[in-house]
């Protein structure tokens, strides 16, 4: 499979697996059993401390497999749209690849981007239409 590390597969499976619908009955039932069980246990500071620490490790590993998924998905949709500016005719090239530039040269391509957004609002507003293509 392209030579994925164990991670990225173990990653994509967990994703998977803990977004489907049972998996959250589940974390809900042990919710309910650890709630049901407190009177038995006085709700002791040790009853308390296994849901606790429970959750904070079942949270602080998935945070590590929500980043490894969206990261891999991120950078997948970056190259999709890459190859969409690069194949359509008269789509501007430098903007190929701009999740890498530097922030300062990132903004002045939204300002330009944006000024051409209001420009298209106000022909709107002018009853004109706001289709453009920019010639080449």
């Amino acid at each position: 499979m392209y030579g994925r590390s164990w991670y990225s597969r173990f990653a994509k499976w967990a994703s998977h697996f803990c977004g489907q619908p049972y998996v959250f009955s589940l974390a809900v039932g042990v919710i309910l059993v650890w709630a049901v069980t407190g009177p038995l246990f006085a709700f002791s500071d040790t009853w308390q401390l296994v849901i606790n620490t429970s959750t904070t490790i079942v949270t602080f590993l998935m945070v590590f497999l929500i980043q490894n998924t969206q990261n891999r998905d991120t950078a997948a949709m970056q190259i999709k749209l890459d190859e969409l500016i690069r194949a359509t005719k008269g789509a501007h090239n430098a903007l190929l690849d701009l999740e890498e530039i530097e922030q300062d040269t990132l903004d002045g391509f939204r300002a330009k981007y944006e000024a051409l957004a209001t420009a298209a609002r106000s022909q709107l507003d002018l009853g004109n239409l706001d289709t453009d293509c920019p010639e080449p």
